[in-house]
């Protein structure tokens, strides 16, 4: 029961997290440029591809039954079926694709710095897959053709993202160690 009430609170916890930062965004068309990413990709990697997607179901969940979470404030079931719907969607993807690809290539590179560049390869693989979801998503409702989808969806998305790997790449590492601790203590509390 200690372990499903600890990973009910990670969960939590990471749900939190994307709740507060995903509001954070600046507009630069119909997809805004926020913190949203970040935060599932630090899930996904502390918790896996089960509870990574978990948390950011939760996430969506409360977005959608009208908590202001999403991008800009924004809420409701109009934001997932929306233009930047696939993307929100999306994080679904990330979470579990990164979690999966980390938790399986990871537990074989115990050295910090392989296990670092599976953790970037893992984010890089699942972005890419949140890309390609939320682009096709878009162009399917706004009917904007590919090249042009691309240059509002994902080109100015690039060097935000490729910033926010690389600090999810300096953090997870010390976070697992304290949660490793955490764990240690939880079970002998």
């Amino acid at each position: 029961m200690k372990d499903f009430t600890k990973q009910l609170v990670l969960c939590a916890m990471c749900a939190a997290l994307t709740c507060v930062l995903a509001p954070i965004s600046v507009p630069i068309g119909l997809v805004p440029i926020s913190l949203a990413t970040f935060s599932v990709m630090l899930s996904a990697a502390l918790l896996g591809p089960k509870l990574g997607t978990i948390s950011q179901a939760i996430y969506l969940l409360l977005g959608s039954v009208g908590l202001p979470v999403f991008a800009g404030f924004s809420a409701g079931i109009s934001c997932l079926a929306g233009p930047t719907g696939g993307y929100l969607l999306g994080y679904l993807v990330l979470a579990f694709v990164e979690g999966a690809l980390y938790k399986k290539l990871s537990s074989s590179h115990q050295k910090r710095i392989k296990k670092s560049g599976v953790l970037i390869f893992s984010m890089i693989v699942g972005t890419i897959a949140l890309y390609m979801l939320g682009t096709i998503w878009f162009i399917f409702v706004t009917h904007t053709p590919v090249s042009a989808a691309m240059m509002a969806c994902v080109v100015p998305f690039l060097p935000g993202d490729a910033v926010k790997i690389i600090i999810v790449t300096i953090l997870v590492p010390q976070l697992e160690h304290a949660l490793g601790r955490f764990h240690q203590k939880w079970q002998t509390a």
